[in-house]
């Protein structure tokens, strides 16, 4: 787990835009100045108002709590933080509570997997991102399985330098 989350996360800052598309909209901060998201790329972003339209007559879109990052802002945030987990993972002292977090995490990634999976079959999708997502997205449950599995203590080496 320790090297893949340590090959991860280096491809967070080689190659971030593998990481764009499961990235919510929702979550990414808009620029008041040109009104659409930092670092969008392909995504435009829906209005979330109140309906009513009057955020939209003011030319202003209502921003969701959550987005208090630019899409390239949270791809380098998680990009740290599973270099974090990376070494959190190793370390015996650290490798129970950050098993649970990667758990927490890899469960928190479902929802931009689900986004991107929905955005592929809608209108804007293509039958490559159709499938890259329709893969991706099923990938999580081993990962979220496996992280819980490392919250348990690693067996104890017998004198012999055997596991016991």
């Amino acid at each position: 787990m320790g090297v893949l989350l340590l090959a991860s996360a280096s491809k967070h800052f080689r190659d971030p835009g593998f990481y764009r598309e499961v990235v919510p909209d929702y979550l990414c901060r808009r620029d008041p100045a040109a009104g659409t998201n930092q670092g969008g790329g392909e995504h435009g972003n829906v209005d979330q108002g109140s309906g009513d339209g009057s955020n939209r007559d003011q030319g202003v879109a209502a921003q969701h709590p959550l987005a208090l990052l630019s899409r390239d802002e949270w791809i380098a945030v998680s990009g740290l933080l599973e270099l974090a987990a990376a070494v959190g993972i190793l370390l015996p002292p650290t490798r129970k509570l950050t098993a649970t977090a990667l758990t927490a995490m890899f469960t928190a990634f479902l929802a931009g997997h689900v986004d991107a999976l929905v955005r592929a079959y809608g209108p804007a999708g293509t039958p490559r991102r159709r499938k890259i997502h329709t893969v991706r997205l099923p990938l999580q449950a081993p990962l979220i399985l496996w992280a819980w599995s490392l919250r348990k203590p690693s067996l104890p080496m017998n004198r012999r330098g055997g596991r016991a």
